[in-house]
């Protein structure tokens, strides 16, 4: 602020202005004693009349202005720049004058009232008769802005009782209105507003809805919640959704707030292809978990005649003793609702609870419930849906050794429907009906060696117990066990070099693993699908699960470089292979990892300071033919982010992949301008040489209005599903119970 010099004028505002101060105290008596004064004039004269009440201090008032006169007619004139502040209200004006005899306010504006409290008003008149507490009377061409955000012009304000403030002739909008420019994006006009400070709700009365200044609707009644308010009872944002399944339709949901840990909200969905639907979400938070319920119920022409729906529930529990407790529920009536009502895109639904505890050297963890697949050529009856898994890890230091040790034991049990059974010893078949039970006891210990030169050895050691039970399936006997050691040694030699730009890292490494050569075969259904990268290439076993274990004397080498540069970017490269002494036929081939000689596995990584991220991985044999690749990409700027993703496998039967995977994915958003931003998503299938999906994305904001804009297309099809087209367009008004977010186009008034 820029300093004033001192004049005789401002020498005297300010001596007036010190003097206000010092009766500060003598208004507030005035202000408090009026009350009191008022009842002993009341009271009739035969009656003693009770000593004045003075107020307690928190309800004194102070005055500030460059004049103050106090009159013979028990009337208090301040005029030229006045304030009153008030518990905790701000009143800005040029002239007030308060009579005592009818305990009222005139104030002479152009007027300011700040207030407090959860709306945050302000308001703004040209004159204006309040009460003595600020709180009741009638403000003359008045214009009140609630929480910063939404504005409403009147002829009139006025206030009641300290809670219901009534607007007569009111113009209503959150959009920025300039002098040069008056009309703003949207408004609502009414006859009259009436706002209550305690339910924060606004009642329209004759309400119009106008879009750029054009009538487009009117509403003789009109209930909505204030800017302040979280979460109310009403109606939420409309959707208009087209598809090619099931024609244009709206949803438009209803918000149903049953306390302050509970809510309901009601979506009726009705569409041109005579759609009926109705969906419902229930949550609820609890002192130690949160529960939410979500589902609906249609009546379409997909399949006429057919009520379908789905029901979906989640839950999340904090137990004794650190534990957590999940729930999970996923159920649909046939193959395509979830689909055809852009539900989700999961086919496979898994129901069931889970029980964890996670501590620092400890993990408890146990799952059980049922799969039900809705993917085309899966059957529900002859895969293994309904599975439970526990498992204990712990984590100790042996004094005597050194080192870490694991200590593990789990349980695997999977189940099928069928009762079928598959004659024969082909441990590659699969029964239909076969059911097993997996018990697993496993330690582990590895201890780390600094040597001479640099050199950082290793030694592992591990032992594995299995225990299986095996119902329906002949190959296999009703119970089995077997027991498999593994002791392993591996040298780390990290070359470092520092230059003036940059430091180099080249890094050799070799581990030879051992493990007994012949184990009993169990069936296999959790290690079918294999991994090699640079995460594994230097493991003890490279099967995701406990059914399968890596057997053998065999080598793992491998070679990684990475170079940190001086400017902010850095490059890794990692390469290696596996070397066994005996071919065991455990991998198939296109795993990457049959043979006596593994292929070769090449991992590069890239990230520079702009915030570019690359990575890719690639599996080849000895004549350089790809068996794996993927390649990774990442963008993010301040103007948006860049993701995409490629990935070949080859055909292998063996992992269920009976022709080559091909497959593209991009994902991406944007910010165009002020205000706009869109995005783009898309997966294309090379093999097949069509696109598998799409979906574009257009978002407007300003500090009143989103507008949100998608178009998707679906080209897989399948005998339950065919391909589908959706457009989905919703609208919100900001100003009422929604906040406007940062990134929007703000309206400004260029002078």
């Amino acid at each position: 602020m820029a300093a004033r010099a001192d004049t005789p004028r401002n020498i005297a505002a300010r001596r007036a202005r010190a003097l206000a101060l010092c009766s500060a105290a003598a208004l507030a008596g005035l202000w408090a004693l009026a009350p009191a004064r008022a009842q002993e004039a009341a009271a009739p004269a035969s009656a003693q009349a009770p000593a004045p009440v003075v107020e307690p201090v928190d309800n004194a008032a102070t005055l500030l202005a460059d004049r103050i006169l106090l009159t013979g007619s028990d009337q208090l004139i301040a005029e030229g720049a006045v304030e009153v502040y008030y518990r905790s209200n701000r009143l800005s004006a040029t002239r007030l004058t308060y009579d005592r005899k009818t305990d009222t306010l005139s104030i002479e504006g152009p007027i300011k009232l700040i207030e407090p409290g959860q709306t945050g008003s302000v308001i703004l008149a040209e004159q204006a008769e309040l009460s003595r507490d600020l709180q009741d009377g009638i403000l003359i061409g008045a214009r009140m802005v609630m929480a910063r955000e939404l504005q409403l012009a009147a002829a009139k304000i006025e206030r009641r009782d300290g809670r219901y403030t009534e607007l007569d002739h009111v113009t209503a909008s959150s959009c920025v209105v300039c002098i040069t420019d008056p009309v703003p994006l949207w408004e609502i006009r009414a006859k009259k507003i009436t706002h209550d400070a305690e339910t924060r709700q606004l009642l329209f009365e004759g309400a119009q809805f106008r879009a750029m200044g054009v009538p487009l609707a009117y509403l003789p009644h009109l209930r909505m919640p204030d800017p302040t308010v979280e979460r109310m009872s009403g109606f939420l944002r409309p959707e208009v959704r087209t598809t090619s399944s099931l024609g244009t339709g709206i949803k438009l949901p209803y918000f149903l707030a049953l306390g302050p840990s509970r809510d309901l909200t009601l979506t009726p969905y009705v569409s041109t292809s005579r759609t009926r639907t109705l969906e419902g979400r229930y949550r609820q938070a609890f002192d130690a978990g949160a529960l939410e319920i979500a589902g609906a119920f249609s009546r379409d022409d997909i399949r006429p005649g057919e009520t379908r729906g789905y029901l979906f529930a989640d839950g999340s529990f904090a137990l004794a003793d650190e534990f957590k407790l999940g729930l999970q529920i996923r159920t649909t009536s046939d193959d395509s609702y979830l689909l055809n009502y852009d539900v989700t895109d999961e086919d496979r639904l898994w129901s069931g609870v889970t029980l964890e505890r996670v501590r620092a050297e400890e993990l408890i963890w146990a799952r059980i419930g049922n799969t039900h697949s809705i993917r085309e050529g899966e059957s529900n009856s002859t895969e293994p849906m309904l599975a439970g898994d526990a498992r204990w890890v712990r984590v100790i230091r042996p004094a005597g050794l050194g080192g870490e040790a694991t200590v593990e034991a789990s349980l695997s049990s999977a189940r099928r429907a069928s009762d079928a059974t598959t004659d024969g010893a082909d441990f590659d078949t699969i029964s239909d009906g076969r059911d097993r039970t997996r018990l697993t006891l496993k330690t582990d210990w590895r201890r780390n060696y600094l040597l001479s030169g640099g050199i950082i050895a290793a030694t592992e050691a591990a032992l594995a117990f299995d225990a299986v039970h095996v119902n329906q399936d002949p190959a296999y006997g009703s119970t089995m066990t077997r027991a498999l050691p593994s002791a392993g040694l591996e040298l780390r030699w990290p070359w470092v070099q520092t230059s003036g730009r940059a430091a180099h890292v080249i890094e050799p490494v070799a581990q030879i693993v051992w493990s007994r050569g012949s184990l009993k075969p169990f069936p296999d259904e959790d290690s079918w699908l294999t991994e090699f990268d640079e995460g594994n290439l230097f493991s003890m076993t490279r099967f995701p699960g406990e059914d399968a274990r890596e057997r053998g004397l065999r080598a793992n080498l491998g070679l990684s470089w990475t170079r940190h540069d001086a400017s902010g970017w850095s490059l890794g490269v990692t390469a290696g292979r596996v070397v066994r002494a005996e071919d065991l036929g455990q991998f198939s081939a296109g795993s990457g990892l049959s043979g006596e000689l593994s292929d070769w596995l090449l991992a590069t990584h890239l990230t520079t300071e702009a915030g570019l991220i690359l990575s890719n991985r690639m599996l080849f044999d000895s004549g350089f033919d790809i068996s794996r690749g993927e390649l990774r990409m990442g963008y993010g700027a301040a103007r948006g982010t860049v993701a995409a993703g490629y990935l070949w496998m080859e055909a292998n039967a063996a992992e269920g992949r009976a022709v080559a995977t091909s497959e593209l994915l991009f994902e991406s958003d944007w910010r165009l301008a002020e205000g706009w931003s869109g995005s783009f998503d898309a997966r294309y299938d090379f093999t097949a040489n069509r696109a598998t999906k799409a979906a574009l994305g257009l978002q407007y904001a300003t500090e009143c209005l989103a507008v949100d804009l998608s178009l998707s297309r679906r080209f897989t099809s399948s005998s339950s599903v065919k391909p589908e087209t959706g457009i989905g367009l919703s609208v919100e008004l900001i100003g009422f119970g929604a906040s406007a977010a940062n990134n929007v186009a703000r309206r400004s008034c260029g002078g």
